[in-house]
């Protein structure tokens, strides 16, 4: 009999990015949903919000969704890019150049 397994472990900075990038893509169907949202109001003629209200509405939905955007790259940015201390030193056969010494 096999004993059994214990809960599989998962990084818990590579969780956090996965489920960033599953937010980023997930970010244009719910701008989509509330978009479209005033659309699915019942009755038009009962009591309809005015035209203001809806554009206010709009443009908040619209800068939300930059805002979101633009948080969420930040955060991916910031752990998908390497830093510029880590690229690795140049190797010891790829010397500079010598100045040129023409005159």
């Amino acid at each position: 009999m096999k004993p059994p397994r214990g809960p599989e472990f998962l990084a818990r900075e590579s969780y956090r990015i996965r489920r960033l990038m599953d937010a980023a893509r997930f970010l244009p169907a719910l701008g989509l949903v509330l978009l479209l949202l005033p659309l699915l109001r019942g009755e038009p003629e009962a009591d309809a919000p005015s035209t203001a209200t809806e554009t206010v509405y709009l443009f908040a939905v619209w800068i939300g969704l930059i805002i979101a955007a633009f948080l969420m790259s930040l955060g991916l940015r910031r752990t998908l890019d390497p830093p510029v201390d880590a690229r690795p030193p140049p190797r010891p056969d790829q010397s500079p150049a010598p100045p040129d010494q023409s005159g």
